[in-house]
């Protein structure tokens, strides 16, 4: 994960492609470049025409293929929570297509603080305090009580997958909330907490974000723990469904070879919940 394109010529393509968008968004690239999930996105700190610093982020997709949740996240969840909760501001967008790619570049707010972990999976404990633990839990009831069509978990998908992977039927979800989606430690930074990363968001069981956010952080008990204390939905039936949703998600990740070190411990907490 985070890593360059293996194939050379995406690699090119890319940086090409990144080139260009910041000349069209009038910025000037500014640190070096991060690439996200696979080589799917390539972003750098970057100065915009007014001086201010931001981010530079640019997603690319085939041209059949970008359209959907992913492709208008960013964009959709400036519209719903931007000035509302600790997020990086969306600045301007633009969009282009050639050679069979699209590219959808977006100009975020620059934020200074580092993220409170490098990975999705914790490995150490940041030890919070107690004001971002609770600027989080403010933040995250403000996402669930607004409204969406966009849709983060279906039904579907439960049904079909939890047996495959947990040998069970899958749960039943009867509390909707709306979701950020991708909520670990590596999404949110170590001081405000800003929450980063926002293409996922949408509808999905009531306790997701704070099943997604326990779940990754299951090597490291302590902060665990602080998961449950902060978000008692954890502790009702919505959240062992949430629990055993995100689970899966997991397990399914790790089949195709993403954060196998997680696999016994998901397992534990499968036998504590199912």
């Amino acid at each position: 994960m985070y890593s360059l394109p293996t194939n050379p010529v995406d690699q090119q393509r890319m940086r090409l492609a990144f080139a260009q968008s910041a000349q069209a968004l009038g910025a000037t690239v500014a640190g070096p470049e991060v690439w996200g999930w696979y080589g799917r996105t390539l972003s750098a700190r970057a100065q915009y025409s007014d001086q201010r610093a931001c981010w530079l982020r640019l997603l690319s997709a085939p041209e059949d293929k970008a359209a959907g949740k992913i492709w208008e996240g960013n964009r959709e969840a400036a519209a719903l929570f931007d000035g509302r909760v600790r997020k990086p501001l969306l600045y301007d967008t633009t969009q282009s297509s050639t050679d069979g790619y699209s590219y959808r570049a977006e100009l975020h707010q620059y934020i200074a603080e580092p993220v409170s972990s490098a990975s999705p999976v914790l490995r150490t404990d940041p030890d919070r305090s107690t004001r971002w633990w609770e600027s989080l839990r403010t933040d995250l009831e403000y996402v669930n009580s607004t409204l969406t069509d966009r849709v983060a978990v279906r039904q579907e998908w439960v049904d079909r997958t939890v047996p495959r992977f947990l040998h069970m039927p899958g749960p039943r979800i009867t509390d909707w909330t709306t979701a950020h989606g991708d909520l670990h430690t590596a999404n949110l930074t170590s001081l405000t907490p800003y929450l980063l990363d926002w293409e996922g968001f949408g509808r999905a069981p009531a306790g997701y974000d704070a099943a997604m956010l326990l779940v990754y952080s299951l090597l490291v008990p302590a902060f665990a723990r602080r998961v449950r204390d902060t978000f008692p939905v954890l502790k009702t039936e919505h959240g062992r469904v949430a629990q055993i949703i995100v689970i899966t998600e997991l397990l399914q990740s790790a089949s195709r070879g993403d954060h196998l070190e997680l696999v016994p411990a998901l397992r534990d907490l499968v036998a504590e919940v199912a």
